[in-house]
C-alpha cells in the first residue's frame, strides 16, 4: 500500500457518500467529539466560525486564535465548549507566546485547524520583510503547527487541517523570490504560491508526522458566499473573472452555484472527523471526499464555480515538498525536526 502522498499517489475520490452541497452538520453527524481539544485560527468568522459551532457542538473543547479578540468575543457568545486566544498570524512573537502558553496546560492536542487566511491583498510586509500572503497564509501554520507538536505527539492520535484554496493554480512555489524582492508583485500569483505551500506543507508533514500517529490534510472547501476573504479586492477583479457584471453586482447564475458557509465547512469537518481517513493522508480534499490529480483535462472557468476542482501535480511533488520544508526552516530560524 503507498505510504505517502508524493506526486498525488492517493489523489483519487473515495466515494465518501458526500458532495459539493453536503454541509458540516450532515459531516458531523454520528461522531463523538467528547474529551478532543481542538485549535481553529479565524474560528470566528466565515468558514472558521461554522467549524467551531459544529465541532463544539460534537463535544470538543474547541480554542479559537483570533487576531481581533473584540469581534471574536461578539461572534462566539454563548457558545458552549469554546475557548478564546489572541494571536497575530503576522507577528512571530505572538505565535510563539500562544504555543508556550497551550502547552503548560499539559493538554493534547487532537485537532489542529489551520484556517485563517487572507486573499486579494495589496503589497504588505511583516517585520522579517516577509509578504504577508505567504506569512499568513503559509508560514505561520508551519509555526504554529512545529510550536505545538508536543501536544500533537500526546494526543496519540491527531490531525493537522490546513485550509487551502482552488486558488493553488493560480500559481507554483517561487523557491527563487517567494517574497517579491526582484519581480512585480501581482497579489494572485502571491495568494496561488502560499495555498500551493498550503499543500505541499500537508504533504511532508504526513509523511513526517505518521510514526507519531499525526495526519495531515490540506483542502479547497468551495466558492463560498457570504465570507470576508474578498473584502480589499478591487470590484475590477471580480469583473475580470467573470464574476460579476458591469456594475459590480454578483451575476446571479454565479451566486446560484456558490456554497453556504456550512456547505464550505464541510470539507474542513470531514478531514477532521472522518473515519474513512483513519489510513490516508497527506491528500488535498474537496466536496467532503479526496480530489482528482488535474492532469490538464479540466476545464476551468471561474465564472462556473463548480468547474473549479482537482489538484495540482506541483502542489503534491515530493521534492517542492521537501525543498520547502528546508526553505521554512531557514526562513522562520529554526528546525521543525517532527520527532
Amino acid at each position: 500500500m503507498t505510504q505517502n502522498n508524493y506526486q498525488g499517489a492517493l489523489q483519487q475520490p473515495i466515494g465518501s457518500g458526500f458532495n459539493a452541497t453536503s454541509t458540516s452538520n450532515e459531516v458531523i453527524k454520528g461522531i463523538d467529539l467528547t474529551g478532543k481539544i481542538a485549535i481553529v485560527t479565524g474560528g470566528h468568522t466565515g468558514i472558521g466560525l461554522e467549524t467551531t459551532k459544529t465541532l463544539a457542538g460534537a463535544g470538543a473543547t474547541v480554542i479559537v486564535i483570533a487576531r481581533d479578540v473584540e469581534k471574536a468575543k461578539r461572534n462566539l457568545e454563548n457558545l458552549k465548549n469554546v475557548e478564546l486566544e489572541a494571536m497575530d498570524l503576522m507577528d512571530s512573537a505572538s505565535i510563539d507566546a500562544f504555543c508556550t502558553k497551550f502547552l503548560a496546560s499539559n493538554r493534547p492536542l487532537h485537532l489542529l485547524i489551520n484556517n485563517a487566511g487572507i486573499m486579494w491583498v495589496p503589497l504588505r510586509r511583516d517585520v522579517r520583510g516577509y509578504e504577508s500572503q505567504l506569512v499568513t497564509n503559509y508560514l505561520s501554520q508551519f509555526q504554529l503547527t512545529a510550536k505545538l507538536w508536543p501536544a500533537l505527539k500526546k494526543a496519540n492520535g491527531a490531525r493537522v487541517i490546513n485550509v487551502s484554496s482552488f486558488g493553488h493554480q493560480m500559481a507554483p512555489f517561487n523557491f527563487e523570490d517567494p517574497n517579491f524582492n526582484h519581480r512585480e508583485y501581482q497579489t494572485l500569483e502571491g495568494y496561488g504560491q502560499s495555498k500551493t505551500a498550503t499543500n505541499l506543507f500537508a504533504v511532508e508533514l504526513d509523511h513526517r508526522g505518521k510514526p507519531f500517529n499525526i495526519r495531515a490534510y490540506s483542502l479547497h472547501p468551495g466558492s463560498v458566499i457570504g465570507t470576508d476573504l474578498g473584502r480589499e479586492e478591487p470590484i475590477e477583479l471580480f469583473k475580470e473573472l467573470g464574476t460579476h457584471d458591469a456594475n459590480g453586482e454578483l451575476k446571479p447564475e454565479v451566486a446560484a452555484t456558490l456554497k453556504t458557509i456550512p456547505q464550505g465547512a464541510a470539507t474542513t469537518i470531514w478531514c477532521a472527523t472522518s473515519p474513512a481517513l483513519n489510513n490516508i493522508g497527506g491528500v488535498y480534499c474537496e466536496n467532503a471526499d479526496i480530489a482528482e490529480l488535474d492532469t490538464g483535462k479540466i476545464d476551468h472557468q471561474y465564472d462556473k464555480p463548480e468547474t473549479l476542482r482537482g489538484v495540482q501535480p506541483y502542489s503534491v511533488d515530493q521534492e517542492n515538498a521537501q525543498r520547502l520544508w528546508a526553505l521554512s526552516e531557514t526562513l522562520l530560524g529554526f528546525q521543525f525536526l517532527a520527532n
